[in-house]
Formats: C-alpha cells, sequence, structure tokens
C-alpha cells in the first residue's frame, strides 16, 4: 500500500543563516571547463565538437537523438583540448568536453537573439527549451520540455512552481527569488501558456517571509501557497498533498493527477532562454559548510571545478573530512574537488571531522517505527533497508522501493544509525541490473 503524508517529516537544523542574506556574485570563469556530456534525467548527449575546435559562450557541443534528453553547451569561448573521461558529482566518472578559456567571452551568434513572446506558439516554445538545454534546477535535472510534453490523455489543470528549498545550507533558490522575481514571473507565465493552465501556485516555506511578501507583490495571477517550514517539504508528492489533497499513485508521476511541478530556477531559465536566447550555461550555486572561510551564493558556469568556487570563498578554515555536492540530506559525498558544477548542481558543502558520523558500526533495527513515521510517502524503511541487508530485493519491490525518493528522513531518525538510504539505493540498483540482464 501506498500513501503520501503531508505532514510527514522532519526539523534539521537550517544553518541557512550563513548565506540567505548574501547577494549572488558572479563567480571567475575557469581556465579549463569541464562540461559533462551528460548532466540530466535520461540519455547520455554524443559529442558534436573535436579536439582543436573553436568555440563560443553557448555553443552547443553535446546533443541526442533521444526524447528524454538535453543538449549541452559550451558556458566559456575557447578551444577543446579534449573529449574524455572526468569526474561526475553523481555518475562517479563521465565522458566530457575540457574546453581551455581564451577570456574573449564571445558569444556564439546562433544564440543570445532577442524573440517576441507572444508571437511563439506552444511547440515553438518547447522547441527553444529543448535546444537550450534547459532542466529541472532543483537538483533532478529532469528535461524541461519533456515535462511540458504532457501525453495527449493527461490532462494538467495545475502549475506548482517550487521555491521551498527546504535542503538545510542551500540558499541559491531563495536568493533568486529575492533578486531576480520579475524573470521568475515571466518565465512562470511562459510555462503557464505552453501548458495552457489557469491554476498556477508559487510554493514557498514559512522560514522565507521576504521572498512570500517579494511573490505576492508580483506575481498577481499566481497564488502563493506559504508551507509549513518542514524537510522535505520541497518534494513533488509531499508539496502537491500539501497545496492540492492530491496524491501522486505508487509508480506515477505528478502528470497522472493533472499536475506539472517546476523550480524556481527553472522559470528563470526558461525566460531568459525563451526571451533572450541564452543556453543553460551557468547557474546558482551556494557554496558553505564549517569549513569554508566565506560562504557564498555563486553565479557560476557550468564546468567549473568545484575546488576553484572554494577558492573563491577564501579557502579552508580547516581539514575537510568531506565535501558535498547537493545538500546535506539528498546531496552526494565526492572523491575528488575535481568535479565539475553541473546544471544539477545546487550546493557544495564542506565540513569537518567532527561534523561527520561514522556509522561503519551500525546496529541492527529495534523496530522503533521513527522512520516510517518520518517517510513523506508512507514506506517501511526498515524493512526496506533489512531486505537489501539480506538481498531480498523481491521483498524490497513488494514494500514499494521505486517509490522512495531517498529524502534521508529515515537514516536522520533512526537511533540505531543504520544507512537506510545506502542500502535502499543498493537494493534499486540490484533490481535494475537484474531487470537489465533478463531484458537481453
Amino acid at each position: 500500500m501506498f500513501f503520501s503524508k503531508k505532514d510527514s517529516g522532519v526539523h534539521p537544523k537550517y544553518f541557512k543563516e550563513h548565506t540567505q542574506d548574501k547577494p549572488i556574485k558572479t563567480a571567475v570563469p575557469p581556465k579549463i571547463a569541464i562540461i559533462p556530456l551528460i548532466q540530466h534525467t535520461g540519455a547520455p548527449c554524443e559529442p558534436i565538437v573535436k579536439v582543436g575546435d573553436k568555440v563560443k559562450v553557448g555553443t552547443k557541443i553535446g546533443d541526442s537523438g533521444k526524447f528524454v534528453s538535453s543538449p549541452v553547451h559550451s558556458s566559456i569561448s575557447g578551444t577543446v583540448l579534449s573529449i574524455d573521461k572526468s569526474p561526475h558529482p553523481s555518475l562517479g566518472q563521465s565522458l566530457s568536453v575540457y574546453i581551455e578559456n581564451d577570456e574573449k567571452n564571445e558569444p556564439d551568434p546562433a544564440y543570445f537573439k532577442q524573440k517576441n513572446i507572444d508571437s511563439l506558439n506552444a511547440d515553438e516554445i518547447r522547441s527553444i527549451i529543448r535546444d537550450a538545454g534547459i532542466v529541472g534546477l532543483g537538483g533532478a535535472a529532469f528535461p524541461t520540455h519533456v515535462k511540458l510534453t504532457p501525453p495527449k490523455e493527461k490532462k494538467i489543470d495545475t502549475l506548482i512552481i517550487n521555491g521551498a528549498e527546504c535542503e538545510p545550507y542551500l540558499t541559491c533558490d531563495y536568493r533568486l527569488m529575492i533578486e531576480n522575481s520579475c524573470e521568475i514571473l515571466k518565465g512562470v507565465r511562459i510555462i503557464k501558456k505552453v501548458l495552457g493552465v489557469e491554476k498556477v501556485f508559487i510554493a514557498i516555506e514559512k522560514n522565507k517571509p521576504r521572498a512570500i511578501r517579494l511573490m505576492q507583490q508580483f506575481l498577481e495571477d499566481v497564488k502563493v501557497a506559504e508551507l509549513k517550514t518542514l524537510y522535505p517539504q520541497g518534494s513533488e508528492k509531499t508539496m502537491i498533498k500539501g497545496i492540492l489533497n492530491r496524491e501522486v499513485p505508487s509508480g506515477g508521476l505528478p502528470l497522472d493527477i493533472g499536475v506539472v511541478v517546476q523550480n524556481v530556477g527553472t522559470a528563470c531559465a526558461v525566460y531568459e532562454a525563451v526571451e533572450r536566447g541564452k543556453p543553460l550555461i551557468e547557474r546558482v550555486v551556494t557554496v558553505s559548510g564549517s569549513c569554508v572561510k566565506e560562504p557564498a551564493n555563486l553565479r557560476v558556469k557550468i564546468g567549473t571545478p568545484i575546488k576553484d568556487l572554494i577558492e573563491q570563498c577564501g579557502g579552508l578554515t580547516g581539514e575537510p573530512a568531506k565535501i558535498i555536492v547537493g545538500g546535506p540530506m539528498m546531496g552526494i559525498a565526492q572523491y575528488s574537488d575535481s568535479v565539475p558544477v553541473t546544471k544539477a548542481t545546487t550546493g557544495v558543502l564542506v565540513f569537518g571531522k567532527n561534523e561527520i558520523l561514522n556509522n561503519d558500526k551500525w546496529q541492527q533495527c529495534i523496530s522503533c517505527s521513527r522512520c516510517t513515521d518520518a517517510c513523506p510517502v508512507g514506506l517501511v524503511p526498515s524493512v526496506l533497508s533489512m531486505a537489501a541487508e539480506k538481498d531480498k530485493f523481491g521483498t524490497a519491490q513488494e514494500y514499494n522501493v521505486f517509490d522512495c525518493f531517498e529524502c534521508g528522513n529515515c537514516g536522520y531518525v533512526c537511533p540505531s544509525k543504520r544507512p537506510m538510504v545506502q542500502l535502499i539505493k543498493y537494493a534499486k540498483s540490484q533490481i535494475l541490473k537484474k531487470q537489465k540482464a533478463e531484458a537481453k
């Protein structure tokens, strides 16, 4: 049985005070940009440039013929040095295009052209969004043109713009709402036109009153949904349940119940692509954590190594024990500070030894049910983790393991400090591996 719970979650310490009042600064472009050919959910891109090619800002360097994919563009002007494997923040390694910066910052004439939005129809707008490589900027990086092309049998009646930003430390979406509210509004109206919907909400947690006031001031035809401050309030299923009291079915998607959810950063990127002709070549990233000397919100060129961002924030104050890309709840620990910023990079967090839990000697489940109470989608994480531990993947499937979106609540509340999410991820990977083998 599957059900979502709108008020189920946890209240971690948020640590947003380090960066929430710091305006977005433009980061120094990298000397060598490392641009992965997969920065999105779906099929990876194939390189469409070769070593020695000259590229400009916005030049398309990778593309795919698959529908669920998204092209990638050069974020700088310069010369293609190599096309080779590089560290990747979520995949470990990926094929990437290395580009040496010529520091001329020349824009590609194929892009950066002003358009009259009123003259464009929905299909033309989708094509522009696809060609600009726009993906969801909340972290999942799902290709935006796919979300905006629901099957004809799915009647979409509601658009929700996600400004919750419930992960601790992260403030990039908050600063966008403060500094770029007009651009977000224009992007929302473009998305609204493409979907043909009238009902639009922008969802913001109550711990962001300034953003709520600004959005209420500018978004005349959009309702602001003030959400409880609760993690993971920003998850699609939790948000839809809280605002509309609708439940996404097990194994389903928001479009199955007539809803499309887009991040505030995505709305801003849609505006820039459609009205200004700007591909997705940069994004805002929060750089924070106890080991970062001067935490900041930075507008960063895609392909910038994260070590460059840390240096631009004054460097480190001590020996780092862990670097995480994303937030502390759902982010991914890195084995190298040479991993590049991708479209999905919301934050770079650096922590010291005293902040890292060593759960190498985690204990057995004591059946306290805290993980079940904290799960926002009504799963039983203790059963899922024990099934994974004993390689009983059939049991994991019976208990809807793929409905888990890996928010981390279960591990956060577990008194035995069991690595719940890691075990659930392991179960998912083994099930998919078996299904892939059987399909051959």
